[in-house]
Formats: structure tokens, sequence, C-alpha cells
């Protein structure tokens, strides 16, 4: 394995292959826009089953009778779940396809919606909230895959980047439950939680209508399927190239163990995806986006109001999540990755001292929140999920996919877990918490201002000689 990539540019070389893969002027749009549109429904399910809990806290605290410790595992717990869909979808995956695991979390984000509406003791709730998370763990790894195993190279940034538009969308379709619930009574938490068996039934229908990935195809020597799905993408002219440059890059092996994961080979890369995986969650977005509701009460404002203002986070977060789409295969990963912890932690500084100082007027804090969550949504929120998809080798991708996803996952967790403990008064308090948050910022630009490797414009074959050597 040490030899593979020069293997790769060798074979890519004998094959007339380059970066700029000029063929795709014969892709099928609408099939590549379909399939991996229907790929990126696992994020909006991912959005939803997670953001949904933000309308409903203080119900669930009333209801089950929680104080900080437990409102903090009642959120968090789905982010167990999260992780183990994590490490177990990279195995399966690679089992029995990404289509089919894809269904799987379909099925358990139904399930896990219409059991956390219908609970009527915590530890029900809990169960439920952690069969949702292995559909979200599992799905968050395995959509993006998916669109990156099917899509051309010029294309693949915007395309896996569609993903956290769809999960942003989610999270904007949750913010919207949850207001229009609110007023239905004692229930209405309930309701909140039971709504999202509508998109995930959406889910499992146009699931239906899509093919396996080429990649994975011809990792198990269905190498027919895979030309006929390589036509749609690449056009007939390049598909029997296509085909055996994904073949040298397996090096016919069937698969990757955890311990060949981490040998000297594979382990610089996989530390690099786990790291930036850890510094997306790190520096605070899931704070604001499950708590924003409470944090917003904090500042005076009822409940209907601050539902309103979350809602304008999550409309913020669409529109520049479609801003990383413009610009993610223009600009490239790297720049908008240091730019992004730049604008996040001047936002969080300056949220931080409208806390510290009890300062509330003209809605300074909802304009820095916004300026935070844009700037997240526009960086790091699209790129990191693009960057972990396109780095691993084919090889071992949906083994360290899961190993990179299930860091995120955790550190997720700890964040959220943490968060209602940190911001009590007894504690740090909402302002301190913020600029620890800002803190993170400044470590993760300089991590990233040193290792992260520009890939935008590359083959995935072509990637792996960066980063494998």
């Amino acid at each position: 394995m040490e030899n593979s990539t020069t293997e790769i540019k060798a074979a890519a070389s004998l094959l007339g292959v380059t970066d700029n893969e000029s063929g795709t002027e014969l892709i099928n749009k609408k099939f590549i826009i379909l399939v991996s549109g229907v790929a990126a429904l696992g994020g909006l399910l991912f959005g939803f089953d997670t953001a949904i809990i933000s309308g409903a806290i203080p119900y669930i605290t009333s209801y089950f009778s929680l104080n900080e410790y437990w409102v903090g595992w009642a959120v968090g717990s789905i982010l167990i779940g999260c992780a183990a869909g994590a490490m177990l979808a990279g195995k399966l995956a690679d089992k029995y396809g990404r289509r089919y695991m894809l269904i799987i979390c379909a099925i358990l984000f139904a399930a896990s919606g219409i059991g956390a509406g219908l609970s009527t003791n915590l530890t029900v709730f809990i169960i439920f909230r952690l069969i949702g998370g292995l559909g979200v763990g599992a799905a968050a790894m395995v959509s993006p895959m998916y669109i990156a195993e099917i899509a051309p190279a010029k294309w693949r940034g915007r395309l896996v980047a569609c993903y956290q538009l769809a999960i942003v969308f989610g999270i904007l379709i949750a913010y919207f439950a949850n207001f229009i619930f609110d007023g239905t009574g004692a229930n209405n938490w309930r309701w909140m939680f039971a709504s999202q068996a509508a998109p995930s039934l959406l889910f499992f229908l146009m699931l239906l209508l899509v093919p396996e990935t080429p990649r994975w195809l011809i990792m198990k020597q269905r190498i027919a399927e895979a030309e006929k799905i390589l036509k749609k993408v690449l056009g007939k002219a390049h598909v029997e190239t296509e085909i055996n440059i994904i073949k040298h890059s397996f090096h016919n092996a069937k698969g990757v163990s955890l311990k060949q994961l981490f040998s000297k080979t594979y382990r610089p890369v996989l530390y690099l995806g786990i790291t930036v995986a850890i510094f997306q969650q790190v520096t605070g977005i899931n704070s604001i986006i499950y708590y924003a509701p409470e944090i917003f009460r904090e500042t005076g404002l009822d409940s209907s109001s601050s539902l309103m203002q979350t809602i304008g986070i999550g409309v913020i977060n669409i529109l520049s999540t479609l801003g990383a789409i413009a610009l993610v295969d223009r600009i490239g990963r790297k720049k908008l990755l240091l730019i992004g912890t730049i604008m996040m932690g001047i936002s969080l500084v300056a949220v931080g001292l409208c806390f510290k100082y009890h300062y509330y007027d003209h809605y300074l804090v909802l304009i820095f929140m916004l300026l935070y969550v844009a700037s997240f949504g526009c960086t790091l929120g699209a790129v990191v999920w693009v960057y972990i998809a396109e780095i691993f080798p084919n090889l071992i991708r949906s083994l360290a996919m899961s190993v990179a996803t299930l860091a995120l996952w955790l550190a997720d967790f700890v964040v959220t877990l943490t968060f209602p403990i940190m911001t009590d008064p007894k504690h740090l308090g909402t302002s301190n918490t913020m600029f620890c948050y800002a803190a993170l910022c400044v470590v993760a630009f300089v991590y990233m201002l040193f290792k992260v490797k520009e890939t935008k414009g590359r083959s995935l074959e072509n990637i792996e000689t960066l980063f494998v050597h």
C-alpha cells in the first residue's frame, strides 16, 4: 500500500486522465442532480431531527421535571446515537451499499419522531432519541459519501455542499414546525417530534428511484452496473478509463481493517479528517442551533418572539449555505475554512460582550448571532462535509469517514451536553461560554492554515496522491 499513490498516478498517466475531466460536458445533468438531490435529503432529516428539540425544550423540561443537567442529556442524547450510527455505517455501507444504508436511515428517522412524540416517560423518550441518532449519524456519513462517489470532480464541491443546504433547510422546517405547534396546547411538543414522519416517508420513497454508486459497485466487482451509471455521469468516451482508474485505487483489496486505517500510510489523512470534523463542532454551532430560543429568552424576549428570531437564524443558515455552494468550487476549500473561523470568532466575541454588559438593545445579539451562523453556513458548515467526503482514498473512505464522523458527533455531544451547564450563572455564564468558543475558532484557524491542503477540481483518485505516500 506504500506504493498506492504511485500506482494511481501511473495509471492516470497511461490512461490519459487529467483532473479537468474534459468529458464532463457529456454528462447527464438531470441524472446527477436527481441522485445527488435524493441523497442530500438525508441531510434534511438530519437537520430536522436534531433541531426540532429546540422549540420543545421548555415543554419537555416541565413535563419530565428536568434540571439543567437532565436538559443537556435530553438534548444531547441523540448525539450518542449519532456517534454509534456513524461508526456502524462505514462497515455496513461497504457490505450492503450506500443506497441500502440510506433506506435504513429513513426508517429510523420516522420511528424516532413518532416514538419520541408518544413518549410518557424520560427513558422511552431518550431511547427514541437514540434511535433517531443512529439514523442521523449514519446519514451524515453515507449521504455526502454517496454524492462524492457519483459526482464529476468539477461539480463535486457544489453537490456535496447541497447536503449541508439540506441540513439547514431541515433545521428551518423544524423551526417552523416548532412555531406552528407552539400554540396547540399541552401536547404541542408531541406534535413537534411526530411531524418528522412526513419528510422521512418522502426520503424513503425517493430512494427507490436512485441507483448504487459506481465506486461501490466496482469494489464489489459489479462492473457492468457501474458502467451504466458512469456513462450517465461522464459520457461514453471516458467510462473505460474511469473504471480502470477506480480499480487501481482499490489495489485489488476487498477492504481495510481498523488497524490498517491507523497505519503509517493512512494515519496523517485520518487525523486531518478527524480534526477538521471536530473543529466544525467545538466552535459552538450546535449550541446556537439547539439552544437559540433559550439564548433569546435570556435577553428578555417571550416564547413567541424568541421562536421567530430563531426562524431568522434558519433563513440565514440557508442563504449562507447557498453562498457556500456558489463559492466552494471557485474559491476552494481552504480559503473558505480560514475565512469562516475568523468571522465566527469575531461574532462570538461580540455576542459574549453583549451578554457580559447586559446590552440587548438594537437587536445586537440577534445581528451578531446571524453573522456567526452566516459565517458558519458559508464555510465550515458546508465545506467540512465536502472535505471529509473527498480526502480519503477509495479503499478506506467508508471506514475513515465513519471514524471522522464519529469524532464529529462526540464533539457535538460534549458541546451540547455542557452548554446549559457552562451558561449557568453559577458556572461560566453565557458571555464567558461565547469567549471559549471564540478561542477555539482561533485554534481552528491556526491548524487549518498549516495542515489543510486544497482539493478543488481534482478527481477523488488524484486527491489520494496529496495525502497518501
